[in-house]
């Protein structure tokens, strides 16, 4: 038969599928599930969807730092909806990870393996348990440097080897996105969607679809009919710089620490106090909360572990959210020098906090400083402006739309001579244009460190009504910013906060320790 002859009419792609353990390639036993050995001709030769029957000449894999390399065995499959083959090759480590006991250690066998074999293959995937999925996933994002090729982890919730699994779909679609696309990132896909790996946590123990990227859409899905790859969120390095890889991950000298109702100072006075300690994520309740108000016990002592060059990144207990200046940089925990997580979940917050405290000569304040920066695209950067470009395939930039580009730009830079400038050459009634966001440039300047901006817009009419998409007034922005000036000016030009606010806000009152600022904006202590 033709098709079990190599075709060189179609193009084929090489990938390696690292196996590290988990239970997709498990199988049933006396005593219960164990790791299935030689799982390339037991768990997929026997499937046509993973073999063509075609056996090609084995593949060479790299399989130390000396460059030793060893022939193994390779399959291919049938040819794609996108008429390309997929000859893949297994390199399965000699003693599987318990994906619950995974470390620092386990990471650099990952990152080692696709280091020795990247110019030999054309992507990458890695088989592996689901409970610490998302942090080994969230740990090679950051040591998987410059990346130009496909990594893509995936397991499942049952083995390939049972009746019905999700093992086979998930392989099948690692498979096809590695083989098929071009997408430089470290990405987790399970249940049909593909997301980028540094913004997953797991959420179910026994569902198919285990894990869910709150803060960040897919970066692609499969459908019956294809694969559907959002282009426009693929991050992509831009140093002109070759692949590397950052081992060794300081995971000995970090530790993470939930908040609840009653915790006692105590507590996280014991834990900042361990011997080795370099950082903390802290899991705070809603936008970056905790007991108490500037003045607690419990300030206090974090606010002494920042001094001693601990660093604290503040992250939130919730699925989805943010911790941000844009949103609570006048807490009591900002004041204290803890640096606001943005939406890092908690396993790519302790990854990166991990491997920055890894980086040579980097001081306590570089960690603090990189902890807000988005090193892979595991953050939204809030310091930023929130208007965005429009989608490429949409067209040239009206004119009215590169002003309002321009005008964030200026206001975010705090220069008002620029924004100014924008606003004398732009005939039409800007300063109440709305980005994607529905953000104004009011809202903009409502949380800017220049204060002469917002003035300027004050005095040239801009409203101090109008709502963002969220629902919220520049001056809820500014009151839960803390910024004191920015309230007082919108106040003077007769802001007030909106009646489907108040109830937020005086949740924020008795909770973020500012209520000074709340006041200030209106809303009374009860």
């Amino acid at each position: 038969m033709a098709h079990l002859l190599p075709d060189f009419n179609f193009p084929e792609s090489r990938v390696l599928i690292i196996i590290t353990g988990g239970t997709i390639c498990m199988k049933r036993s006396e005593n219960g599930l164990v790791p299935a050995t030689n799982f390339l001709k037991f768990g997929l030769a026997p499937f046509p969807t993973f073999n063509d029957g075609s056996y090609p000449e084995p593949l060479e894999i790299v399989t130390d730092d000396n460059g030793t390399k060893k022939a193994v065995q390779s399959l291919r499959t049938p040819i794609s909806a996108y008429e390309r083959r997929i000859r893949y090759a297994i390199l399965e480590f000699e003693t599987l990870l318990d994906s619950s006991s995974i470390d620092a250690e386990g990471w650099d066998l990952i990152a080692k393996s696709i280091y020795r074999n990247y110019q030999l293959f054309d992507g990458f995937v890695v088989l592996h348990g689901t409970d610490s999925l998302a942090y080994t996933a969230s740990a090679l994002s950051f040591m998987l440097q410059n990346l130009g090729k496909p990594v893509i982890l995936t397991g499942s919730q049952s083995p390939m080897l049972e009746l019905q699994n999700d093992a086979t779909d998930n392989l099948l679609g690692s498979l096809v996105v590695a083989g098929h696309f071009m997408i430089p990132e470290v990405c987790l896909f399970f249940n049909f969607k593909l997301f980028r790996g540094n913004r997953t946590t797991k959420v179910s123990a026994d569902d198919f679809a285990a894990f869910a990227s709150p803060n960040f859409p897919p970066l692609a899905t499969i459908s019956s009919q294809k694969t559907n790859v959002d282009w426009s969120r693929v991050y992509r390095p831009k140093k002109m710089q070759p692949f590397t890889i950052q081992s060794r991950l300081d995971t000995a000298h970090v530790a993470c620490l939930r908040v609840f109702p009653g915790i006692r100072p105590a507590m996280v006075d014991a834990v900042l106090k361990m011997e080795g300690l370099k950082g903390l994520v802290l899991e705070t309740f809603g936008a970056g909360n905790t007991p108490g108000g500037p003045d607690s016990a419990l300030t206090r002592i974090l606010a002494d572990a920042v001094k001693r060059g601990i660093v604290i990144v503040n992250v939130t207990q919730c699925l989805s959210g943010n911790v941000s200046p844009l949103y609570a940089p006048g807490t009591a925990l900002g004041k204290a020098g803890i640096v606001f997580g943005h939406d890092l979940t908690s396993e790519a917050a302790l990854t990166k906090l991990s491997f920055l405290l890894a980086l040579p000569n980097n001081t306590p304040e570089d960690v603090a400083r990189q902890m807000s920066l988005s090193l892979s695209g595991e953050l939204t950067e809030s310091s930023r402006t929130h208007f965005q470009h429009p989608p490429a395939d949409s067209g040239t930039l009206s004119p009215e739309l590169t002003s309002l580009i321009a005008l964030a730009y200026a206001i975010r830079d705090g220069d008002l001579e620029a924004v100014r400038g924008v606003i004398r050459s732009e005939s039409r009634w800007l300063l109440n244009d709305t980005d994607y966001s529905g953000n104004t440039p009011m809202h903009i300047a409502a949380t800017s460190p220049n204060t002469d901006i917002l003035r300027e817009f004050l005095t040239q009419g801009a409203s101090v009504h109008l709502r963002n998409r969220e629902g919220k007034t520049p001056l809820f922005l500014a009151a839960n910013a803390g910024l004191k000036e920015q309230i007082k000016l919108l106040r003077e030009a007769g802001a007030h906060l909106h009646s489907d606010e108040t109830s937020a806000a005086r949740l924020q009152l008795n909770t973020s320790g500012d209520a000074e600022s709340w006041q200030e904006a209106g809303i009374d202590q009860v």
